[in-house]
């Protein structure tokens, strides 16, 4: 009655019940035009002077950074419209012409941060790979030609095979949209059996895993160089802990440094790995000398020989210490998006032979001094720092330890893009992605960036040192590489090229397969770790995919005509005092001409939500950097609107300032009614009336007829999705104090048996009189 009555004296007092109050003693002022600056109107009682500061959307249509960025587009434009006016000259000028106007494009900057983004781990590999065969023979003095020969027959042609073929050649043409990588893969071929999923998740947490571990072992490895310095050789005797301490140090910067982007890392770090290897291919060329002879290890039958060789004495495992040289591999196809396909190719040749003069370099060397007996009593004997003079091991320790870095860097990289694509097929929870420049490719993922520090660190505090993490690494990679092969192949199979494809799948799980037995005698030794750290993050992956397939089940869609005869019932009913002007309902649901059963029933549940307009707002991230355009639907009516907003990946996801920005529009249109605001609020905005923003989750019923699995899945994810972030910080709402509803996941349920009443026996009072109960 108290709301029908103040709803009769609105009506008497001439003004709608839509219309803010008057003051007493005040004129009622003729409506005036919205004015976009925050200035009150007559009716306000808005300060003049402006108490907050929420963010406006400016007069201008692009910023500092966008016009600069025009301008660069601007000058590639005309530099190539220069380019067609000139006629190529020759065949190799219509071929760069060619190259330069397709997906395999080059610029040297690129090439640069390629160099730094890319290559880092694989080009650490020559620090140990030779050092684990030495160990493994038993020493200097057990080590023979045929032994030599074979050993660098397998590097040359797993590196040959595995590296070059496989993912160079074979991989990095099959891509989804510039990305590479096994999930990247995945959203290739996975509508050809649901079974693929299987393969794509185990690689996808094995290279995660791997991601981890990586930075611990080639840091640390780096960093314990130091001790072969003559001057520092005191100081780490006395402080047993300081190289794992200086390795803390390094991993924390490194970290720290990825929110600047992976292209101005790169481009620091492409300039050093351009040092590094061309001092590898040197230091090789140079201890080679005059002994060419080494290249006989070309022919692969010296190491097929050597590996069923009686001499041979660790046999098949023999490969794990192979394995090492191709480490790396796996990054260089999932940072193909990073830094460009064609750069990646111009680049590989000059890294794959660096590489190979290197490891022949190490062989000669090791030939020549086989039975120098000063070197047998050597303990943990690196051919690699020993074979150079004194005065250039110094140069080389710290080329190391800076190689060390950049390795880390190469998986980092690889495992943001790997999180985010894993976050596309809905397989990790939506976490918050920056792009810091100018390519969606380079990006930085915040969380995940921390996860990774938090558990490198962690791996070094439990193992301490390079030798001790070295028994854990490579394993999960070798799983990671196998089950590539199998999406490759599957993806070759499909697209017709039935013979290659079995070929391709019989070469390369032949020798992936060898790999992975031959690591797993590093189980017990440290490999234990990265397998259970593989297992987490694949249970992780596998109930997100679960949860998310039964909360997909049950999501209900209405249609206009369903819902609207309810909505403009409860907007018409004056009885209901307003809930909010606005009610904003975040959904990612991008279909504009239907509206969320979740929203609707928000709107009916407990208590009825009037609102002026109730209005579902989707957030969509385009390929574009700056993209900004929204669509709307109002259903025909001016109380209920469906609002997309596209977004490019560099634009700030500020919800609330677009919203006001559309607000104001569809008012000036007409399809919005005012809403003038009289009292102070945190938007500054009087032309708009106060809006609330409303965030649904969904609960499972505890009497939902569901299997455990499922049950157990969604309890999991709903866990998950706890500590991973909130879209209210993603999307700057937290000064407008958003609502997080709660709502059950309508879910098949039990039938629950009714209760039985029963009747409580009869007791004496005072009186003699007989009571019930």
């Amino acid at each position: 009655m108290a709301d029908e009555r103040h709803e009769l004296a609105a009506q008497d007092d001439g003004r709608g019940a839509d219309e803010p109050p008057r003051l007493s003693g005040e004129k009622r002022a003729k409506p005036t035009t919205a004015r976009r600056k925050g200035q009150p109107t007559k009716e306000s009682i808005l300060p003049q002077e402006s108490f907050t500061k929420a963010p406006k959307i400016s007069a201008k249509s692009r910023t500092r950074e966008e016009e600069n960025e025009l301008k660069r587009v601007r000058r590639e434009a005309q530099r190539a419209a220069q380019r067609r006016r000139t006629p190529p000259k020759g065949p190799l000028g219509r071929w760069w012409r060619r190259v330069q106007s397709s997906p395999d494009r080059i610029s040297l900057g690129m090439c640069i941060v390629a160099l730094g983004v890319v290559y880092g781990d694989i080009g650490t590999s020559p620090l140990y790979t030779m050092q684990a065969f030495v160990a493994g023979q038993g020493g200097m003095a057990r080590v023979d030609r045929a032994a030599v020969l074979g050993m660098l027959s397998l590097v040359f042609w797993s590196i040959t095979l595995i590296t070059t073929v496989k993912y160079v050649l074979v991989a990095m043409r099959i891509d989804n949209k510039g990305e590479g990588g096994i999930f990247a893969l995945y959203t290739l071929v996975r509508h050809y059996g649901k079974w693929l999923a299987i393969p794509a998740m185990v690689g996808g947490a094995a290279f995660l895993a791997d991601s981890v571990l990586t930075p611990a072992v080639s840091i640390s490895s780096a960093v314990e160089g130091l001790k072969t310095i003559p001057v520092l050789t005191p100081i780490f005797r006395e402080n047993g802990n300081l190289t794992m301490v200086i390795t803390f140090v390094i991993i924390l910067i490194l970290f720290a440094v990825q929110s600047r982007g992976t292209e101005r890392i790169g481009k620091v770090f492409g300039s050093v790995v351009m040092v590094w290897f061309a001092f590898l291919a040197l230091i090789g060329i140079y201890c080679i000398g005059n002994d060419w002879s080494i290249f006989e290890a070309l022919n692969p039958v010296y190491g097929i020989r050597f590996l069923f060789s009686p001499q041979n004495p660790v046999g098949l495992t023999i490969m794990g210490t192979v394995f090492l040289s191709t480490t790396g591999a796996e990054a260089l196809y999932s940072d193909m998006g990073h830094v460009g396909r064609g750069n990646i190719y111009a680049t590989w040749p000059f890294i794959n032979i660096a590489l190979v003069f290197n490891y022949f370099g190490q062989g000669a060397w090791i030939l020549r001094n086989r039975d120098n007996k000063a070197l047998q009593g050597v303990d943990g004997l690196n051919p690699f720092f020993q074979m150079m003079p004194t005065t250039v091991r110094y140069v080389a320790v710290i080329l190391s330890v800076t190689a060390g870095v950049i390795a880390s860097q190469a998986l980092i990289t690889g495992a943001f893009t790997m999180v985010s694509e894993a976050t596309g097929l809905n397989w990790m929870p939506h976490l918050q992605v920056r792009y810091p420049a100018r390519t969606r490719g380079q990006l930085y993922i915040p969380t995940i960036n921390w996860v990774l520090c938090v558990a490198t660190l962690t791996v070094l505090a439990i193992f301490k040192d390079s030798e001790h993490i070295s028994a854990a690494y490579g394993l999960a990679l070798t799983v990671t590489m196998i089950t590539t092969t199998v999406l490759l192949a599957d993806y070759i199979w499909h697209d017709g090229k039935r013979v290659f494809s079995l070929l391709f799948a019989l070469v390369f799980l032949a020798i992936q397969i060898l790999f992975f037995m031959a690591s797993m005698a590093k189980f017990m030794h440290g490999g234990w770790f990265t397998m259970l750290l593989t297992a987490a993050i694949l249970y992780i992956m596998y109930t997100w995919d679960v949860g998310t397939k039964v909360e997909r089940s049950q999501r209900r869609h209405m249609t206009a005509k369903e819902c609207l005869p309810a909505l403009e019932m409860l907007h018409n009913d004056f009885r209901v005092p307003y809930y909010a002007d606005n009610l904003v309902y975040l959904t990612s649901d991008a279909e504009m001409r239907r509206l969320d059963t979740d929203i609707f029933f928000s709107i009916f549940a407990n208590r009825p939500k009037r609102a002026r307009a109730w209005w579902a707002v989707s957030v969509q991230t385009t390929d574009a950097p700056y993209t900004r355009k929204y669509s709307v639907e109002n259903f025909g009516t001016n109380y209920l609107f469906r609002v997309r907003m596209r977004l490019g990946f560099k634009v700030d996801q500020n919800v609330a300032t677009y919203l006001h920005q559309i607000m104001h529009e569809l008012i000036d249109s007409g399809e919005l009614p005012k809403q003038p605001s009289i009292y102070p609020k945190v938007d500054e905005d009087p032309q708009i009336g106060t809006v609330t923003y409303v965030l649904v989750h969904k609960a499972l019923m505890p009497e939902s007829k569901i299997d455990s699995r499922g049950a157990f899945s969604l309890k999991v994810k709903y866990a998950i999705r706890k500590v991973a972030g909130s879209p209210i910080k993603w999307f700057g709402l937290a000064p407008y104090n958003p609502i997080v509803e709660v709502q059950p996941l309508f879910v098949s349920t039990r039938a629950v048996p009714k209760l039985t009443r029963v009747v409580l026996p009869s007791r004496k009072i005072k009186g003699g009189k007989h009571h019930k109960g």
